[in-house]
C-alpha cells in the first residue's frame, strides 16, 4: 500500500505511552478486578496471563498491521486489506464504536463524579442509573458527566496526533502506575490484609481451572488490550514503518496486564481487611470500593487518587475511540478534521442518552456493544490479515511466518469460540 500523506507518532515512548493507556482503560483497573473476584481468583490470573501471551499478543499485532498497511481506520481498512464486503464491514464497527463511545462516556463521568464525592459529602449513587424506571436527578447529573468528558475528549483531539493524544497519553499514563504504587502501600498495610494478598496471590484451586473461567479470561483479554478491529487498527495507521509491532504489542499488553495486577493488589487487600465480598461484580469499583476508601484511615485522599486515576485512564479510552470517528470521517469523506470532531462529540452526546435511562437499557447495550462486538472485531481483523492480505505482505507486516500461521489458523478459531460462548450465555 501507498503511504497517503499521514501524521506519525513522534517517540517511541510516546507510542508505548499512548497503546497502554488505550488498552489500560476502563477494562483493567474496573473491569479486571471484579472479574477476578466472580472467576476464582488466582486462578483467573494465571489463566489470563496464558491468554495475553497466546493470544492477545499475536491479535494485537495483526490489528496494527492491519492499520500500518492499509493506513486507514476501521473504515477503510477491512476494505483496503481484502476483506469482502470490507467496506460495509468497516463502517457497521463505525456504528458500533459510536454506540460503544456513547455508554463509555457516561461511565468515565461516573468515575469522575464518585472522584468528587471522596473529597466532598454526598451521595456518589446518585449519579448511577436506576434498575428501572427514570428518575430526572442522577439523570441529569450523567448527562452533564458525559457531556464534560466529551468535551474533553474533542479538546486533545483538535490539538492533533502528536499534540493532542501523545502527549496527554505521555502525562496521564505514567501518572496511573504511580497513583496504584501509592494506593497498593496504602491496601497492603491494613489489619487484615494478608488474607486478601493470599487470595488475589496464592490461593490456587483447581476446581477453578473450568472451561467457563477460561473463556471468560480470553473475553477479558480482547476487552483490556483493546482488540476489536478498531482502536488498534487506527493508531497502528500512525506507526511508521520501521515499528517494530511485535515489540509494541508485547510492551502494550505488559503495561496493560501490570496495570490490572496492580489495582487487583490495590483492591483486595482492602477489601478483605475490610470483611467485603471480594466477588461483588461490576459493583465492586462503584460501591464496594467507597465504602473500603470511607473506612479506612485517610480514605477519602485515597480514594479520590483511585477514581482520578481510573478516570484519567478511562479517558485515553474515550480519546482513542472519538478518534476512530473523526478518522472515519476524514479519511472517506471530504469533512476536515475540525468538523470531524465536532460532528461526532455531537452525535456520540446524543447517543449516550438511551442507555443511561436505567440499567435495564445500559446493561445490555454494554453487553452487546462491549464484549460482544470487541469479539467480532478483532475475529475479523484476524482474518483481514490472515486470509485477505497477500501472504508476502501479511508475513512482511507480522514479522514471522510462524506468527502469520498463527493470525491465520489458531485467532480465528479461538475467538469464535468466545463469539459462540458470549452469544449463548448472552441468551440464556
Amino acid at each position: 500500500m501507498g503511504d497517503k500523506a499521514r501524521g506519525t507518532f513522534g517517540t517511541r515512548f510516546g507510542v508505548v505511552m499512548t497503546m497502554i493507556g488505550v488498552a489500560v482503560g476502563l477494562g483493567n483497573v474496573w473491569r479486571f478486578p471484579y472479574m477476578v473476584g466472580e472467576f476464582g481468583g488466582a486462578a483467573f490470573v494465571a489463566f489470563y496471563l496464558a491468554v495475553v501471551a497466546i493470544i492477545g499478543i499475536p491479535a494485537l499485532v495483526a490489528e496494527l498491521a492491519l492499520g500500518r498497511h492499509t493506513r486507514r481506520g476501521t473504515v477503510g481498512a477491512f476494505a483496503l486489506g481484502g476483506l469482502p464486503l470490507g467496506r460495509q464491514v468497516g463502517w457497521f464497527f463505525f456504528a458500533v464504536v459510536t454506540a460503544a463511545t456513547a455508554y463509555y462516556s457516561a461511565v468515565i463521568g461516573w468515575v469522575l463524579y464518585h472522584a468528587a464525592a471522596m473529597l466532598v459529602p454526598f451521595d456518589a449513587g446518585a449519579v448511577l442509573p436506576p434498575a428501572t424506571g427514570f428518575t430526572p436527578r442522577p439523570y441529569l447529573l450523567q448527562a452533564a458527566g458525559t457531556g464534560l468528558v466529551l468535551l474533553a475528549c474533542a479538546a486533545v483531539l483538535l490539538k492533533g496526533l502528536r499534540g493532542g493524544i501523545e502527549r496527554a497519553s505521555k502525562l496521564l499514563t505514567p501518572a496511573l502506575f504511580v497513583i496504584l504504587l501509592v494506593l497498593i502501600a496504602r491496601s497492603v498495610t491494613l489489619p487484615g490484609a494478608g488474607e486478601g494478598i493470599r487470595w488475589y496471590v496464592l490461593k490456587f484451586e483447581i476446581s477453578h481451572l473450568t472451561a467457563a473461567n477460561a473463556l471468560a479470561a480470553i473475553g477479558q483479554a480482547v476487552f483490556s488490550l483493546a482488540l476489536g478491529g478498531t482502536f488498534m487498527v487506527v493508531y497502528g495507521s500512525y506507526l511508521d514503518r520501521d515499528q517494530d509491532l511485535r515489540w509494541t504489542a508485547a510492551a502494550t499488553a505488559a503495561g496493560d496486564t501490570t496495570a490490572g495486577l496492580l489495582a487487583g493488589l490495590a483492591i483486595f487487600p482492602a477489601v478483605f481487611a475490610l470483611g467485603l465480598a471480594p466477588d461483588s461484580g461490576p459493583a465492586l469499583i462503584f460501591v464496594t470500593l467507597p465504602t473500603v476508601f470511607r473506612a479506612m484511615p485517610g480514605g477519602s485522599v485515597f480514594g479520590f487518587l483511585f477514581f482520578a486515576g481510573l478516570a484519567g485512564v478511562a479517558y485515553l479510552s474515550a480519546v482513542a475511540a472519538l478518534e476512530v470517528l473523526t478518522a472515519g470521517l476524514t479519511d472517506n469523506t471530504s469533512i476536515t478534521r475540525t468538523r470531524a470532531v465536532r460532528l461526532m462529540t455531537a452525535i456520540v452526546f446524543v447517543v449516550s442518552l438511551p442507555p443511561t435511562v436505567n440499567m435495564r437499557i445500559f446493561a445490555p447495550w454494554d453487553l452487546t456493544f462491549g464484549s460482544g462486538m470487541q469479539t467480532l472485531g478483532a475475529f475479523c481483523a484476524a482474518v483481514t490479515v490472515g486470509w485477505a492480505f497477500v501472504r508476502a505482505d501479511a508475513i512482511r507486516e507480522l514479522g514471522s511466518r510462524r506468527l502469520y500461521l498463527w493470525v491465520r489458523y489458531v485467532i480465528p478459531g479461538i475467538l469464535l469460540a468466545v463469539g459462540v460462548w458470549w452469544a449463548t450465555t448472552a441468551i440464556a
